[in-house]
């Protein structure tokens, strides 16, 4: 009996259910598939980007930019937070239920017209979903964030690009990517084409080695953002202001609203690909103002008064993110909400939050979903270490609660681990309405 897609809600749930019925295609079956759809989005410019760490905020930077300039744009990343619908944004608004169905019956018409065994994976059906989108909105511009990797990655069947940006490249996936970082940044580095720009951080030579390889293989022109690129840095509380230095400006002030200093490389990168466009209704005010004014749930975000939420990780995140605790000023005490999804490097983060000696105590708990790491096992990954209180929730509603509650004024608290993590105490907030 043939399914039947009426609402919203149905459609979800079955989007959440292809992984258990379908298997990795590969890249030529994605593409034929974006074929028979008929190219959907195919006169849009693409934005593409790869990288570990990085790529969702640099899309929110570039897309803040371009809605500043009131040029028409689609984006689409992922993982989503609390609705799957986050994952598709139209001229800076989140699609509605209607436009994210009707998308999805128009992937579907065609899987049940090809009358094959190919099915789009969970993630291949997001992207065709979102090409349909930027077909039916007539985007000028689209921002894509890849999945997974880069050369194998379903975005990657686009062949025309704008131009391309490689974020920070760290440890995560190894299973798929490699175990090493210039193996890592060799599958991120696929993204790359002929004659397309490509913009990248400078400050790890084996990674900037593999990526300049590559772009010299297959010609396209790199664009680095040197060590110097950036000057000036300016912590304050809530906003960091910094100086970049961008093709054919020499150095301009920029601001960010937030306290998390990996935000500087980031939006550094958005605004040096946005200079490469070389669009000219996007003015060097629109792109100081797309800058300041963008904000990005889950990153260093300050859901309450001195209680912040960060989505790191893995390794390098966490490194970040534990800089971004050092420059905080504390005059009580610091203490951590953490978790971790099992396929991530655990057992090294945890050496790294317990060893920082900036916490007075730290609490752990354990995530929904099959993917969360058991709760014994978060405790273990943690029971050599000393030097703070450790706690363990069963619950993530009870440890937010009890951590918000005892808080005192001048103590800072941070939720960290996982976006997944972030996800559940966003949707927490969205339903006690806190």
């Amino acid at each position: 009996m043939e399914e039947i897609f009426e609402t919203y809600g149905a459609a979800v749930s079955y989007i959440n259910a292809t992984p258990k019925f379908t298997t990795k295609n590969s890249m030529e079956d994605t593409a034929r598939f974006w074929e028979r759809m008929g190219f959907p989005a195919k006169n849009s410019k693409f934005l593409h980007i790869a990288g570990t760490n990085g790529k969702g905020s640099v899309c929110a930077y570039l897309s803040s930019v371009l809605q500043k300039a009131g040029i028409s744009f689609g984006m689409f990343t992922s993982p989503h937070l609390v609705s799957m619908r986050e994952r598709f944004v139209i001229n800076g608004k989140t699609v509605s239920e209607e436009d994210f169905l009707e998308a999805f019956l128009v992937v579907m018409g065609e899987v049940k017209r090809l009358a094959t065994a190919y099915h789009p994976t969970f993630f291949e059906l997001l992207f065709f979903m979102a090409m349909a989108l930027f077909e039916k909105y007539s985007v000028e511009y689209v921002i894509l964030e890849t999945g997974l990797g880069g050369r194998l990655d379903a975005t990657n069947v686009v062949e025309q690009k704008k131009l391309c940006i490689i974020t920070s490249i760290g440890y995560d996936h190894m299973e798929y990517l490699g175990e090493t970082l210039p193996l890592i940044a060799g599958e991120k580095a696929g993204i790359m084409r002929p004659g397309v720009p490509v913009i990248y951080p400078d400050r790890q030579g084996e990674v900037t080695r593999v990526i300049e390889e590559y772009a010299k293989k297959i010609g396209a022109e790199t664009f680095p953002l040197g060590k110097t690129a950036i000057k000036e840095i300016n912590i304050g509380h809530k906003t960091i202001d910094f100086s970049l230095h961008l093709h054919y400006y020499d150095y301009i002030g920029f601001t960010v609203s937030t306290s998390a200093l990996y935000q500087v490389e980031n939006a550094s990168l958005a605004a040096s690909a946005i200079a490469r466009l070389e669009d000219e209704r996007i003015t060097v005010s629109a792109l100081r103002d797309g800058i300041r004014e963008m904000v990005w749930a889950g990153r260093m975000e300050e859901i309450f008064p001195s209680v912040y939420l960060d989505g790191a990780h893995n390794e390098d995140g966490i490194l970040a993110f534990l800089e971004t605790v050092k420059k905080h000023p504390c005059t009580g005490k610091r203490e951590l909400l953490y978790s971790s999804v099992r396929d991530k490097q655990y057992t090294r983060v945890a050496a790294l939050l317990a060893q920082a000696g900036l916490f007075d105590q730290i609490c752990l708990v354990q995530m929904q979903g099959e993917r969360a790491l058991p709760l014994a096992e978060l405790t273990d990954s943690f029971r050599q270490y000393t030097g703070f209180d450790r706690k363990a929730f069963e619950r993530l509603d009870t440890a937010l609660s009890e951590l918000i509650a005892q808080k005192k004024d001048g103590d800072e608290v941070y939720i960290v681990g996982s976006l997944y993590l972030a996800g559940e105490v966003k949707a927490l907030l969205r339903l006690y309405a806190v």
